[in-house]
């Protein structure tokens, strides 16, 4: 589906580090992207200076699912001059949020960060299809 607009993902293994936050700049300023979802941030708290420090001015809209422990996290930052992103559900492992830009339909974006046990995948997998069921 084009939408005339970039989606970059990356799973950070952690945003702490303020090196790997200007390498994530750096290689992000050259890809002209309007939103951007990164997932095992591994912050609880992720506040508007990381996200500057991070993505740059331009990315003047964000939220995220804080990390449980040391494990997950995921932010999920736009440019707001080019899409609109609203209706943000949070559940453990799942961030789903609906995207409407000047044009087109709007749609619903996902980004995860599944856990690796057993017991945690099914219950992920739940959370799946509730989120799906929400948003039609």
């Amino acid at each position: 589906m084009d939408h005339g607009h970039k989606i970059w993902i990356w799973n950070m293994c952690s945003l702490n580090a303020r090196a790997q936050r200007h390498a994530i700049r750096a290689l992000l300023d050259t890809t002209g992207t309007s939103i951007v979802c990164l997932q095992e941030t591994k912050m609880a708290l992720i506040c508007s200076s990381v996200v500057l420090d991070t993505l740059g001015a331009e990315f003047d809209d964000y939220t995220y699912l804080p990390a449980q422990g040391t494990p997950g996290g995921i932010l999920l930052a736009w440019k707001s001059r080019d899409v609109t992103i609203t209706n943000p559900l949070f559940t453990t492992n799942v961030l789903t949020a609906k995207i409407s830009m000047i044009a087109g339909t709007p749609w619903w974006l996902t980004v995860v960060y599944g856990p690796q046990d057993d017991a945690g995948k099914m219950a992920f997998l739940q959370e799946l299809h509730d989120v799906r069921a929400n948003c039609p």
